[in-house]
C-alpha cells in the first residue's frame, strides 16, 4: 500500500493487484491472529459462554468438543452470508472475551445459565439420590433436584372413610351409644354392682351359685341368648340368687332338641336356690330322655301331643320336688319353685316355638318393634259341680235350700286323707315365629318391670329390632336396665329369628 494519494506499486489497471479490499476482508482467508483454530461466530459464542460459565457450579464439568469449523473441510468453499445483529438487551450484559480473541459489538448475548434451585434449610433437608446414571448431566451444569414427598416419611396413607370425614369436616361416626343404667324418673336405691356374698357353708360348698349366669348358642333358624341375674335387693342383703337357668341340646343336626328351663324358689324359704336349680335339672334329665318323641311331635305339629306329654313330665319334675322336701322334713309349701320352659327345634326349616310351665312369669313377642304380651291365660273350671267332684248344689232348681249353712265349718273326717292344696295350673302355648321376630320367656322378677314401666319396653325395642341379635355382652347389659320399685331376681331368654 502507497502513501495517501499515491498510485500503487503494482502494475495498472485490473488484475489481482487491484483486489486488495476483498482479499482482506474475504472470509476464506485464514485469521491472522495468534490462534491457530477458526474464528467464527459460533467459536466466539462459546468462548464467551465458557468465560461467564467459568466458576459457577458445573466448571468442572466436562463441556462437549466444539463442534468442527466447516470450512476446514475440503471440498466446496463457504461463500459469506448476511450477519444479523440481534437488538441489544438491556438486561443482558456483554460478555467477557477470552484472551486472545475479541468479541464483535453486534454479537448477541450469552444467555443466562439456568439458576439453582432453592436450597433447603440444613435442618429440613432430605438427601435425595439420583435416579439416573452418574454420567455427565444432560443439563449442562444445572442437576435437577427430585421433588420432597407430599407424604412425611414413617407416616401412612390414611383410608378413604378418613379421608372422607376429614374432608366433609364431620369426623368418624361415633359408636353405638351403650345401654342405659336406669329408666324412669328416679334411680333405684340399691347400687347397680354387687355388695355383699351369700354366707358359705365349708361343708357345703355345692350349694353356692354365681351372681350372674350368661350362655348363648345359634341352631337352625335361630339365635339364643340366656341371662340369669340377681336382684339388687339379693345383692345388697347378701342373699343366694333364688332364679336357677339352664341350658341344654339333645341330639345332633336337624333332629337335635335345644331345651331352656328357669326356675323361681320361694322368697322366703332358706333353701329356694336349691329348690330351682333341682327342679330345672329333674325336668332337664326327663326331656332329654324323651327328646326323640318330642321332637318328631314339634316338627310334625302334634299339638295335643305335646301338650299331653310335657303336662305329665312337669307333674313328675314337680311330684318330686315335693317328696324331696318331705325327706328333708321341709315343707313342700316352702321346699317349692316355679318352672317355665322352652323348646327349639335344630331343623332350620321348623319355626314351631313351644313353651310349658307352672307358675307366674312372662312371655312376650317382639314383632315389628311392637311388644305383645303372648303369656297362655290359665284355664278356669267351669260348668256345674257333678257327683265326685266339687260341693253338692245349696239349692235345688225350683229354689228350695236342702239344708241350711249355718256357718260352721266341717271338721275333716279322720278316715279322709287331707285335702292337698290347690295346684298351679299348667301353662302350655305353641308359636309359630316370623323372620325377625323375638321371642322373650322370663321369671317375674324381669316380667313385671317390662309390664309396667314403659319406659323398658321401648328402650329394648330399639335395641332388638336390629338387623343383628346381640352379643352376650350387650344382651346383658340390656337386661340389667334398671327401674326404681324392682329388686328382684332376673332371668331373661330370648330367642331371635333369623
Amino acid at each position: 500500500m502507497s502513501q495517501q494519494g499515491g498510485r500503487p506499486t503494482g502494475p495498472t489497471g485490473p488484475g489481482p493487484e487491484d483486489d486488495w479490499w476483498g482479499q482482506l476482508y474475504d472470509d476464506a482467508s485464514d485469521d491472522t491472529g495468534p490462534a491457530p483454530a477458526a474464528d467464527s461466530l459460533d467459536d466466539r459464542f462459546a468462548s464467551a459462554a465458557g468465560a461467564v460459565n467459568a466458576g459457577g457450579p458445573g466448571a468442572d464439568a466436562p463441556q462437549p468438543p466444539p463442534a468442527p469449523d466447516p470450512r476446514d473441510a475440503p471440498g466446496t468453499p463457504v461463500l459469506p452470508t448476511q450477519r444479523r445483529t440481534p437488538p441489544p438487551t438491556p438486561e443482558a450484559a456483554p460478555p467477557t472475551p477470552s484472551s486472545g480473541t475479541g468479541a464483535p459489538t453486534g454479537s448477541p448475548p450469552a444467555p443466562e445459565p439456568p439458576s439453582d434451585p432453592p436450597r433447603p434449610d440444613a435442618a429440613t433437608a432430605t438427601p435425595t439420590t439420583p435416579s439416573g446414571p452418574t454420567a455427565a448431566p444432560a443439563y449442562g451444569a444445572w442437576t435437577p433436584v427430585a421433588p420432597e414427598p407430599l407424604t412425611p416419611a414413617g407416616d401412612e396413607p390414611e383410608d378413604e372413610a378418613a379421608a372422607a370425614a376429614r374432608a366433609s369436616g364431620l369426623g368418624p361416626l361415633p359408636p353405638p351409644l351403650p345401654s342405659r343404667a336406669y329408666v324412669g324418673t328416679r334411680p333405684p336405691t340399691y347400687d347397680a354392682e354387687p355388695t355383699a356374698l351369700p354366707a358359705a357353708d365349708p361343708d357345703d360348698l355345692d350349694a353356692l351359685v354365681p351372681d350372674t349366669v350368661l350362655d348363648g348358642a345359634r341352631y337352625g333358624a335361630c339365635t339364643l341368648r340366656a341371662v340369669s341375674v340377681r336382684g339388687d335387693s339379693a345383692r345388697y342383703r347378701g342373699e343366694p340368687r333364688r332364679d336357677a337357668l339352664l341350658t341344654a341340646r339333645f341330639g345332633a343336626g336337624e333332629r337335635a332338641l335345644v331345651l331352656v328351663a328357669l326356675a323361681t324358689g320361694v322368697r322366703t324359704a332358706p333353701g329356694a336356690h336349691l329348690a330351682a336349680a333341682e327342679v330345672c335339672r329333674w325336668i332337664g334329665a326327663a326331656v332329654g330322655r324323651s327328646h326323640e318323641r318330642l321332637t318328631a311331635d314339634i316338627r310334625a305339629a302334634r299339638r295335643a301331643d305335646l301338650k299331653a306329654g310335657l303336662h305329665r313330665l312337669t307333674d313328675r319334675g314337680l311330684g318330686k320336688l315335693r317328696a324331696a322336701a318331705t325327706e328333708q322334713g321341709l315343707d313342700p309349701d316352702d321346699y317349692a319353685a316355679t318352672l317355665r320352659c322352652l323348646l327349639l327345634s335344630g331343623d332350620p326349616e321348623c319355626r314351631t316355638r313351644v313353651f310349658f310351665g307352672v307358675g307366674p312369669g312372662g312371655l312376650f313377642r317382639l314383632r315389628d318393634r311392637e311388644w305383645q304380651d303372648i303369656e297362655p291365660e290359665v284355664t278356669e273350671v267351669k260348668g256345674e259341680p257333678v257327683l265326685g267332684f266339687g260341693s253338692p248344689p245349696h239349692e235345688t232348681p225350683d229354689g228350695d235350700r236342702l239344708t241350711m249353712d249355718l256357718g260352721i265349718p266341717t271338721p275333716p273326717s279322720p278316715y279322709e286323707p287331707a285335702p292337698e292344696p290347690p295346684r298351679e295350673p299348667f301353662r302350655f302355648r305353641t308359636s309359630v315365629a316370623r323372620p325377625g321376630d323375638v321371642l322373650l320367656m322370663c321369671g317375674t322378677g324381669f316380667a313385671e318391670p317390662l309390664r309396667g314401666e314403659p319406659g323398658l319396653r321401648a328402650h329394648l325395642a330399639d335395641r332388638w329390632s336390629g338387623p343383628e341379635p346381640p352379643g352376650l355382652t350387650a344382651y346383658l347389659a340390656d337386661t340389667q336396665v334398671r327401674v326404681k320399685g324392682y329388686a328382684d331376681d332376673r332371668t331373661a331368654v330370648a330367642v331371635w329369628e333369623a
